[in-house]
């Protein structure tokens, strides 16, 4: 693929920096773009992302690398996708994941798009994820080596258009290889911590930029335990998430957690840590990274966030065209607006926004 016209996703941290540079070692025609996205009113935060700072880092970067940079705005389309979805989601009570979403529809939309308008062959990020064409030409999506920074879940909304179109240089590097590697090219980024919370809170979190942003007034309620009665009053539903134990009041006899949300009324549902264990959930609609759904006759492993580790499970049809996902072993912390991705070894089959989660009888 020598000489293939790439654009590579710039961000300014080291990890698409090296991104680039690689690129342009293997003989790519190189061009870097980064998307300026909206941020609100924390643009200056560290976690931000598209600050001043971050735009002349990578420019730098580029100019080390002697290839041509440019800043394409896409704040608006950004807000309306991303910032508003994870608002309204918030509000409905759930708990999103919106960098699966700017993954699906900002990066592999809107900077796709961009990339074969301007005659590429491929876009490039800095990902640590691994992409394999199989002899029947269907791209399979891997796990990067590194197990501390494999980022396959957040890529599970990717499909077979997608992924032919992408490289992921990074899948078989691990942190530490790509910061030697920044070294090595001088750049000024290669010990740059990497960036922590979503890009578009700011630094006093989602929680703060919530009430800031969101477009209805936060609604106290009742705090209920399994029986039934009132026990305390919530703050409001976007506050909390299933297992949090802080900001649910003192005076329990044992330590209480978030057990579940009653969305249609309003209230938080309180029990012990044992009640916090779900048998099984329903998720979708599911992509199927093959494109195609596979057998449901086989184990397969889920996990149900980006740092949760993966758990055995099997599957099965349910209504609306969900798909029913039923653990081996309980686990704790399964939250509806999360996404359910499943994985045979080390590769991604699909992934689902979770629905609804059923604890264990």
């Amino acid at each position: 693929m020598t000489g293939k016209k790439v654009v590579v996703a710039m961000s300014g941290g080291v990890d698409s920096s090296v991104t680039a540079a690689l690129m342009v070692q293997q003989g790519f025609d190189v061009t870097g773009i980064m998307l300026k996205l909206w941020t609100g009113d924390c643009e200056s935060n560290d976690n931000a992302c598209c600050t001043p700072e971050a735009i002349q880092q990578a420019r730098q970067v580029a100019g080390i690398l002697g290839i041509p940079f440019y800043v394409v705005d896409v704040k608006n389309r950004f807000k309306k996708i991303v910032v508003d979805k994870f608002i309204e989601m918030s509000e409905q009570g759930l708990t999103p994941n919106p960098c699966f979403y700017c993954n699906q529809h900002i990066r592999w939309g809107v900077l796709l798009d961009k990339t074969l308008q301007l005659g590429a062959d491929y876009l490039v990020t800095g990902h640590y994820a691994i992409i394999e064409e199989d002899q029947e030409h269907i791209f399979h999506l891997k796990k990067g080596i590194d197990p501390k920074k494999d980022q396959s879940y957040v890529l599970s909304g990717l499909d077979q258009e997608k992924l032919q179109r992408t490289i992921f240089p990074l899948g078989n590097y691990k942190k530490e290889g790509v910061r030697v590697i920044a070294e090595e090219y001088g750049f000024t980024v290669a010990q740059k911590p990497d960036s922590q919370d979503l890009c578009f809170v700011g630094s006093n979190g989602y929680r703060s930029f919530l009430s800031q942003y969101s477009t209805s007034p936060l609604m106290k309620g009742n705090i209920r335990n399994l029986s039934g009665s009132i026990v305390g009053e919530h703050s409001g539903l976007v506050n909390y998430t299933i297992g949090q134990r802080k900001g649910i009041g003192s005076g329990f006899q044992s330590p209480v957690y978030v057990i579940d949300k009653d969305i249609k009324n309003n209230e938080i549902i309180i029990g012990s840590k044992e009640m916090l264990k779900f048998s099984s959930l329903t998720a979708g609609p599911f992509n199927w990274i093959s494109g195609s759904k596979p057998s449901f006759q086989v184990e397969y492993d889920v996990k149900i966030r980006y740092k949760s580790n993966p758990k055995k499970v099997n599957l099965l049809e349910d209504k609306d065209g969900l798909i029913r996902i039923i653990f081996n072993d309980p686990v704790r912390d399964a939250t509806p607006g999360q996404v359910a991705v499943l994985y045979i070894q080390d590769e991604v089959i699909g992934g689902g926004l979770i629905h609804e989660v059923f604890r264990e009888k």
